[in-house]
């Protein structure tokens, strides 16, 4: 099983700015459960469009390569970990 959450974000976005060090703590605390990647989507539009993005910041959770849950706009560290540990 693997378990994959995606930050999809911008530079120029000050909302992405405040949700980036949620998930860097994030990251550390799940580092050997989770993989985290973050996406710049002016950066990646394909791959933005792949997963629907129309907003940002938008958190994607992946389990075994299939969306299972995402967030629209900056969301709480303890909001993401409820949604992590349901699938771990």
């Amino acid at each position: 099983m693997s378990l994959e959450v995606i930050d999809f974000t911008a530079a120029w976005c000050g909302p992405c700015r405040m949700q980036k060090p949620i998930i860097e703590e994030l990251e550390t605390q799940y580092k050997d459960k989770v993989k985290f990647s973050v996406v710049d989507v002016d950066e990646n539009q394909e791959l933005a469009r792949q997963y629907s993005i129309h907003a940002i910041p938008t958190i994607a959770i992946l389990l075994n390569g299939e969306l299972v849950s995402s967030f629209v706009g900056l969301t709480s560290k303890e909001k993401l970990e409820v949604e992590i540990e349901k699938y771990l």
